[in-house]
């Protein structure tokens, strides 16, 4: 079933590509969603051809495709290797993920993912999760708040925002995006505004979701269901997320360690198909502006003779 409106995929053309599709192979996207990059696949791979689609997220479940070659997941990609085998799978050709948040997901205001709206404080993509925003900013003391909007939200005024929201608690719970937003405001540039706004709610999404931590825990795990020759396409929209790539990529360890042999050469499992990193051209950040943050990169899981 189609859902158009649910999410526009960036950088469709070239993450697929990137994929180096086999119509006999076997794929997962671990970030279904609206089936964006899933359909494109699907049309790449042949009759022997099987397709993995993961999905936290039941909103997803109606977006998953009639078509007997494909799985939908309802899980998170951290149990990604358990997933794999439990369908029956020992190896996989490839790996995709766009760990941007879905138009669905931002435009939904009962899920407040968003300050357009003025709806309760929620975010979790999982809807049967246990954290969520109102517990992050009722519970969480004044350091911890800070760390999460300065290293997740990249926010200068980290410390000022984490004690104006503790000290506005202590008078009143804050419960919606609304009451968020006049707390930490004043502690925002009126000429950065829907920017810092955005990075505000980005923190503590990431934080709610465990977004670091899962992302961490499947790119170990795409060195253990990846074949020789599969390849990694992640597409990230924040720095924090690019980097940990970009290092685990390079080095093969999310800890960014470089490991060298007796010649000097770093020892990694995988070749960089694009040593620089891919992003959307003009014509498409004009006509999909979300894409304009969105940064590929993809690699390949080298043979054993190959390291």
């Amino acid at each position: 079933m189609e859902v158009p409106s649910y999410h526009i995929p960036a950088l469709l053309e070239e993450s697929i590509n990137g994929l180096n599709i086999k119509p006999d192979g076997v794929y997962v996207d671990v970030t279904f969603g609206g089936g964006g990059h899933s359909r494109a696949i699907m049309e790449k791979l042949g009759p022997e051809g099987n397709l993995l689609g993961f999905d936290q997220d039941m909103d997803a479940w109606a977006n998953r495709l009639d078509d007997s070659r494909f799985t939908f997941v309802h899980g998170n990609f951290s149990f990604l290797k358990n997933f794999v085998y439990y369908y029956g799978f020992e190896k996989v050709d490839g790996i995709i993920a766009d760990l941007g948040v879905s138009f669905h997901h931002f435009d939904d205001e009962k899920r407040g993912f968003s300050f357009r709206f003025d709806s309760e404080l929620d975010m979790r993509m999982n809807q049967s999760s246990r954290l969520d925003a109102r517990t992050v900013i009722a519970t969480y003391s004044e350091e911890e708040l800070s760390t999460m909007f300065y290293l997740f939200g990249e926010l200068k005024q980290s410390r000022r925002m984490a004690s104006a929201i503790v000290k506005a608690r202590t008078s009143r719970d804050i419960v919606t995006t609304g009451e968020l937003v006049e707390v930490v405001k004043p502690y925002i540039r009126k000429s950065q505004e829907k920017k810092e706004l955005a990075q505000v709610f980005q923190a503590l999404r990431i934080e709610v979701n465990h977004e670091i931590d899962v992302l961490k825990r499947m790119l170990q795990q795409s060195l253990e269901v990846l074949k020789p020759g599969g390849r990694l396409v992640v597409i990230t929209y924040h720095s924090l997320e690019d980097r940990l790539v970009k290092n685990f990529m390079r080095s093969g360890n999310v800890e960014g360690k470089i490991e060298k042999d007796f010649f000097g050469r770093i020892e990694t499992p995988w070749k960089l198909v694009n040593n620089k990193v891919i992003v959307a051209s003009d014509e498409e950040q004009n006509a999909n502006p979300r894409s304009r943050s969105a940064k590929l990169r993809i690699a390949e899981l080298l043979q054993p003779t190959e390291k």
